[in-house]
């Protein structure tokens, strides 16, 4: 199964939640990932391309993220580059699973093709050339069973026990590479941290909203983001 579920959370109450799901919420991903690895097939794998806050959200996030482990053999995170979604703005990864009766997940391999590279978008195209390394270390077998070697700190390619995963309360948004890209967001991993930059970035747009409009309309309506 190969999907790239929308992003967000469903719009206000115009939907209901879905009850067939172990975790009813309002975001979409969550639902679309926990579909995926609850309908997977025995023997079935799936590739999934979902943003950085599934990895790393609290509750229910947490919560399903146990699941996806404990259902399926999740094995590999593809770390992918920005600018894939550009009218977003949202930093995705792909997350590679099995399922297989009496196989959870045991080693998390992780590639890192987003540090230190620069953003891709419509004048600098994102090509099969830039994955042939991941091609490499994530080895011939298509459930990611071929053998694999951590490559060291300063690489890439790492691995992540289970038990590490547990350790660090099953957030699987690790970053171990020094990021020289200039971009301060991608060093921030707490929730909270992240929060307050996403605020600052939507107070930045309004107020150049504000001064554009000032200049167009020449009055003193002004765009305010709710506290």
């Amino acid at each position: 199964m190969l999907a790239n579920p929308p992003f967000g959370s469903k719009a206000g109450s115009r939907r209901a939640l879905r009850a067939d799901i172990s975790y009813r919420n309002t975001n979409k991903q969550l639902a679309f990932l926990q579909h995926i690895y609850l309908t997977l097939s025995e023997s079935g794998r799936a590739a999934v391309v979902l943003p950085d806050n599934v990895l790393f959200e609290d509750g229910v996030g947490r919560a399903v993220r146990q699941e996806l482990m404990a259902t399926c053999r999740l094995h590999t995170i593809l770390r992918l580059p920005k600018g894939i979604f550009p009218g977003a703005g949202v930093k995705t990864n792909v997350l590679f699973f099995a399922k297989r009766a009496g196989h959870a997940t045991d080693d998390v391999w992780f590639y890192d093709l987003r540090s230190n590279m620069p953003a891709f978008g419509k004048s600098n195209a994102l090509l099969d050339a830039h994955f042939k390394d991941f091609e490499r270390v994530y080895g011939a077998d298509p459930a990611g069973m071929s053998s694999r070697k951590d490559e060291g700190e300063d690489s890439r390619w790492r691995k992540l026990t289970r038990a590490q995963i547990a350790e660090r309360t099953d957030n699987l948004n690790w970053l171990w590479l020094r990021d020289e890209s200039g971009d301060p967001d991608d060093t921030m991993q707490d929730p909270a941290e992240i929060l307050v930059a996403i605020i600052g970035h939507l107070r930045g747009a309004l107020g150049e909203l504000n001064a554009l409009n000032n200049e167009i309309e020449g009055d003193d309506f002004q765009l305010k983001l709710t506290q």
